[in-house]
């Protein structure tokens, strides 16, 4: 009783400032919008600071860089669009849309992104005349408090409604359970326990999947420049993105060529089957992830391995013996080590990126480096994922980028491959409420039977 009396307490705190938003116009709730990202944009490096100091994970540069990069964009996508009242009317099917809230939302967000998920998480619910109450990782709760008090300040100076955005200050799973299940809507990203729960909260949810990105380059393909942004993504915040390139899929005839390309950038290629277990043994506990790699740099995987590398070194390359149906190296790795594979032909290229996704994955992105548009579609058909990137690196591209037409977020559906609900993107339309008015149209075609059997 106590645990739901203190949620009853952040609800109603919620509801209240909800039904007081929602009456707000269009430029007010922008404004919000877009003071919720220039926070973050403006502290990206206090923010990156105290995210590693307190979670122990990644690095300051990458996520400085992250907090600025994922704030310009999502708000670049949100601004101009309209969210409130009156969207559109179709004059073909006499259709208008109008915009509704859900009320209040209730995200769940990870240690590995505590910054720009709640972020985001919080700019799409305002741009909707959302409240949203935010639970977050145990391991980040400091940093993503720190976060949600800075932007409550900004939004207190705009005479914006108290507890918009509120964040738990007391973490226990009995207070998740009666947060999710209390709320209108669910935003869960994390691990899978977590969405599972979200999914289970007798509430509407939008879960996210795990991610293990494959990789493929295909044959005649300047490999030269796929391995740099390759290296970029699987580096990236010492491998904890869950958009970053897991396995590399090379043709054949280029394998030797491209590990030496590898190590050209800052790859260090690991053969030996002895030393391969070692990396293994760093990564894995128990066929789980090793808390202790997780997203750590190479040299401390090394460390744990007990073998030595190079002091620049950027990402571990394993030539791994089998897919994910035999190796774990197969599977999601949460730290800077990428597997590597050759292929004969295109079909057995798609046959180990599926076997890994089976591993872990299974919805969420590709990643192809290619000239063929024929290719690119045969690839497109053939795997079960929610997304592909084009020559691009997927760590930076993935969860929408200024380069390409995906929608910016922290937060990747993998549709039923995925056990989620969605296939796409989060974004701010997946926390709206859309009425339609729909009006009688005499003069519309009706089909005869010989139209519509004939």
């Amino acid at each position: 009783m106590e645990s739901k009396a203190y949620i009853d307490g952040y609800i109603e705190r919620a509801r209240a400032a909800q039904a007081e938003f929602e009456k707000m116009s269009q430029e007010q709730v922008d404004k919000a919008v877009q003071t919720i990202g220039r926070v973050v944009y403006e502290n990206a490096r206090y923010l990156a600071e105290i995210a590693v100091e307190e979670t122990g994970m990644g690095n300051v540069e990458d996520k400085y860089a992250k907090n600025r990069q994922k704030a310009g964009i999502v708000w670049n996508n949100l601004r101009g669009k309209k969210s409130r009242g009156i969207l559109e009317t179709d004059e073909k099917t006499g259709i208008t849309t109008v915009a509704k809230p859900m009320g209040v939302v209730a995200a769940i967000t990870p240690c590995t992104n505590p910054i720009v998920t709640p972020m985001s998480n919080a700019m799409f619910a305002l741009k909707c005349g959302n409240a949203i109450v935010i639970t977050p990782h145990h391991k980040s709760v400091r940093c993503s408090t720190k976060t949600v008090e800075m932007i409550n300040e900004a939004l207190a100076e705009l005479g914006m409604p108290e507890n918009l955005i509120q964040i738990l200050d007391e973490h226990s799973r009995e207070n998740t359970r009666n947060l999710i299940s209390s709320a209108d809507v669910v935003v869960a990203t994390g691990g899978p326990g977590m969405v599972n729960a979200a999914y289970s909260s007798g509430r509407p949810a939008l879960g996210v999947g795990a991610g293990n990105v494959q990789c493929i380059i295909d044959e005649g393909y300047d490999y030269k420049e796929a391995v740099p942004k390759i290296v970029k993504g699987r580096s990236y915040d010492y491998g904890i993105i869950c958009s970053a390139e897991q396995s590399v899929i090379c043709p054949e005839g280029d394998f030797d060529n491209i590990l030496a390309e590898f190590e050209k950038n800052g790859g260090y290629v690991v053969r030996d089957e002895a030393e391969m277990e070692k990396i293994r043994g760093a990564l894995f506990a128990d066929g789980k992830a090793n808390r202790h790699s997780v997203g750590q740099s190479c040299a401390k995987v090394a460390e744990l391995a007990g073998i030595e590398i190079p002091a620049d070194t950027k990402v571990i390359v394993a030539a791994a013996p089998g897919t994910g149906k035999t190796d774990l190296l197969g599977g999601e790795k949460m730290a800077p080590v990428i597997s590597a594979y050759a292929y004969k032909d295109l079909d057995e290229a798609i046959r180990i990126a599926a076997e890994n996704l089976e591993k872990d994955g299974k919805g969420h992105s590709v990643a192809f480096h290619s000239d063929s548009e024929e290719h690119i579609a045969k690839i497109g058909e053939s795997l079960c994922v929610s997304r592909f990137v084009i020559n691009q690196c997927s760590a930076n591209s993935a969860g929408g980028s200024y380069f390409n037409g995906l929608n910016p977020t922290n937060t990747l559906g993998c549709g039923s491959w995925g056990h989620n609900s969605i296939s796409e993107n989060l974004n701010y339309h997946h926390l709206m409420n859309v009425s339609r008015i729909a009006r009688f149209m005499p003069d519309n075609h009706v089909p005869t039977d010989e139209e519509l059997w004939g």
